[in-house]
């Protein structure tokens, strides 16, 4: 689970515009703010049902009514959600940090495990995009059968048996804990391949059978494994799912129209987006949530806000870099997140967006990054760490006329007159 997959880089000199590159994506992750609590805030107080222990990943899951095979259960709402607040007249807009894993997967190295528990420690909810094949075995990968490939091809790894049952207990943690459980698809098939076969030459309709095995591998593990030693996903994944990151930010033209029709309420895959308030696309039926293009300390460029794309600058698209600037590149990555946190945070308040993988590479100083960069805003004022789903409620629970204002705000642009005169006629 270590090595990288085939992906996109966004190199120095595309990333001079930053705007409308391809970012790199999820190889198969390995792995494994003390924040406001008010009812606006992304995290939530309560305990997991079932006894918490202080640790999410010992949770007890609760027992539910099976689903289907019994590889997911009902047991009612999910637990830790805010309710969503409409903004007053006049009110400043929290400030929406989402922090987003590709991949999710419960391989040996600690990551899932080290960030659900700091989750936890700062009431922060997040995103975790799983891959449907991390559900799968590797001696069953003749079930997958990805659109324009062969049965059973796939750019990540399959998972080892243990490895599958960590990241099923995982993934039911991270939603007792009120963490979004969302898609990042199968195979990770990117146009970086050499025969250039990547998810952007897909059509809608193989999105649709991309999706549905997705699905699938997620609802029928139990039957796909044939393991009697792990308990259900403790949730219902086909009414859960309500959003994505396609492999390497590619082929979301032709996503779109199925997940509209899905009823999907958003999609996470543009890349080069700026920090404004975000729109819906697809007629309206869909809210865009693109990686954003951020300071990038020492440079005269901005980066996309995520991991890999940082790393892409810093050592040339090598996971294994010179470990003599580790450090350094440990500091810039941090600083490149904070920067663009700051600029949204003293300006336009337009919701924060960072893509993560749970790997090691360059030492692991993206997950140390990471981690520095959620303790240092957790405790700011109006901070809400949040996951893309609770986001979506938030902004859907608003005044069409107060996102019209919010999004008239260019990046780096504060309200003129402040934030009372800017909004106090809303609502």
């Amino acid at each position: 689970m270590t090595s990288i997959s085939r992906r996109t880089v966004l190199s120095a000199t595309a990333a001079t515009a930053a705007l409308g590159a391809v970012a790199a994506c999820s190889s198969g992750g390995s792995g494994s703010g003390q924040g406001s609590t008010s009812p606006s805030s992304g995290g939530g107080a309560s305990s997991a049902p079932g006894g918490s222990t202080g640790d999410p990943t010992q949770a007890v899951v609760p027992k539910g009514t099976p689903i289907g095979d019994g590889s997911n259960a009902d047991t009612g709402p999910q637990p830790n959600q805010p309710k969503p607040e409409k903004l007053k007249p006049g009110e400043k807009p929290p400030q929406f940090v989402v922090f987003s894993w590709d991949g999710a997967g419960g391989t040996d190295d600690g990551q899932f495990p080290r960030f659900l528990k700091l989750a936890e420690q700062y009431k922060a909810t997040m995103t975790f995009f799983l891959s449907g094949i991390y559900t799968l075995p590797k001696g069953k990968a003749d079930l997958y059968h990805p659109p324009k490939h062969s049965v059973g091809a796939s750019d990540i790894p399959y998972l080892s048996d243990g490895a599958v049952k960590s990241t099923i207990k995982l993934i039911s943690q991270a939603w007792l804990a009120g963490h979004e459980i969302g898609t990042h698809f199968n195979g990770h098939f990117c146009s970086s391949r050499p025969d250039k076969n990547g998810v952007n030459m897909w059509t809608p309709e193989d999105w649709q059978s991309e999706i549905d095995q997705a699905i699938g591998f997620v609802t029928q593990w139990r039957t796909n494994t044939g393991f009697t030693d792990v308990d259900p996903l403790p949730f219902d994944y086909k009414k859960e799912l309500i959003g994505g990151r396609t492999p390497c930010l590619e082929g979301q033209k032709a996503l779109l129209p199925t997940i509209a029709k899905l009823g999907w309420k958003y999609d996470a895959s543009s890349s080069g987006g700026l920090q404004i308030w975000p729109q819906k696309v697809q007629d309206g039926k869909v809210w865009d949530f693109p990686l954003q293009s951020i300071p990038f300390p020492g440079h005269t460029f901005q980066v996309l806000s995520m991991d890999y794309n940082i790393l892409a600058n810093q050592s040339n698209g090598s996971t294994k870099g010179d470990p003599s600037k580790y450090n350094d590149w440990r500091t810039q990555a941090t600083n490149s997140y904070l920067a663009g946190f700051e600029r949204a945070y003293n300006s336009n308040r337009a919701p924060f967006f960072v893509g993560n993988h749970f790997e090691q590479w360059n030492g692991g100083i993206y997950m140390d990054a990471v981690e520095q960069t959620l303790k240092a805003v957790a405790n700011k004022p109006d901070v809400r760490l949040v996951s893309f789903k609770q986001l979506v409620e938030w902004l859907e629970v608003q005044d069409q006329s107060t996102l019209r204002k919010l999004r008239s705000l260019n990046v780096g642009q504060a309200p003129a007159g402040g934030w009372e005169t800017f909004l106090g006629t809303a609502g």
